[in-house]
């Protein structure tokens, strides 16, 4: 039997520590390598820091991404080297290199090289609507979804399970509420049908270490930031408590529904 690995695939810097920070702590402390790849540098991203300036902001983030790395516990981070596409007035329409401008099986290409080289039993990414529907949480999801699916041939046995992140609908009204573009009904999913929802409270201050280690992103113009007291409560115990996913793919049976664990069936005694 193979080393039990995981390996998450994301498209920014601090995308891993809001949906999966708790997760990759538990499974790192259990003894599973947790591999955390990341498409681009969050060139594009929007400072939320009121005066802060920065002179290269992809360095930045990168260097926030390792630490936040530190603070779950894992190792460094593997970058794919696409540029990140931003959003709004900041959109990288003209960059041959943005994530939203690449075909996406050159993305798959990529990704078939590190499973390959990784060889993870267990891979987790983005849910079909990337989240809240960022053009480059989409790019990732397709390709991440054709590599699960083209890497079964491997002699290692390719990747067994692939996992969804899963924004439930509670989650999704609070984003609603904090002016984000979205139908909770349609971005969320009824936490009734989660494959897995996994306790992380015991992760929680590896978990805000990390979220606060992506500085140029949590400050008071942020969504966080701007949120009141009871809002940050309520989403913080939302985030810091629990963390859940669907199932995207499987090679294997499952013995039951919801799943213990993301490695449930997977024939790791003990790791669920």
């Amino acid at each position: 039997m193979s080393t039990p690995t995981l390996l998450a695939v994301f498209a920014h810097p601090d995308d891993e520590a809001f949906s999966v920070g708790g997760t990759l702590t538990h499974y790192a402390r259990q003894g599973v390598r947790v591999v955390l790849a990341c498409a681009t540098r969050g060139e594009a991203g929007k400072i939320t820091v009121p005066g802060m300036t920065v002179n290269d902001l992809g360095a930045q983030r990168e260097q926030e991404l390792r630490a936040a790395c530190e603070a779950l516990e894992i190792g460094a981070p593997v970058f794919l080297d696409y540029h990140d596409s931003g959003r709004y007035e900041r959109t990288r329409h003209d960059d041959p290199e943005a994530l939203m401008n690449v075909n996406p099986l050159d993305v798959e290409v990529k990704l078939r090289a590190l499973i390959e080289d990784v060889q993870p039993q267990v891979i987790v990414t983005f849910d079909p609507h990337g989240g809240y529907g960022h053009v480059d949480h989409l790019q990732m999801h397709r390709a991440t979804v054709a590599a699960f699916f083209s890497t079964g041939h491997l002699p290692y046995g390719g990747p067994q399970r692939l996992y969804y992140t899963a924004l439930t609908t509670e989650a999704a009204q609070g984003l609603a509420r904090m002016g984000q573009d979205l139908d909770p009904l349609v971005y969320g999913v009824d936490p009734t049908t989660l494959a897995v929802n996994l306790d992380v409270s015991a992760y929680a201050a590896n978990k805000k270490a990390a979220l606060m280690a992506h500085g140029t992103q949590m400050g008071e113009q942020s969504i966080l930031g701007r949120m009141s007291p009871e809002e940050r409560e309520a989403m913080e115990r939302r985030m810091l408590g629990s963390e859940g996913f669907s199932v995207g793919g499987t090679r294997t049976a499952l013995a039951q529904y919801p799943l213990s664990g993301l490695f449930d069936g997977l024939g790791f005694d003990g790791l669920n």
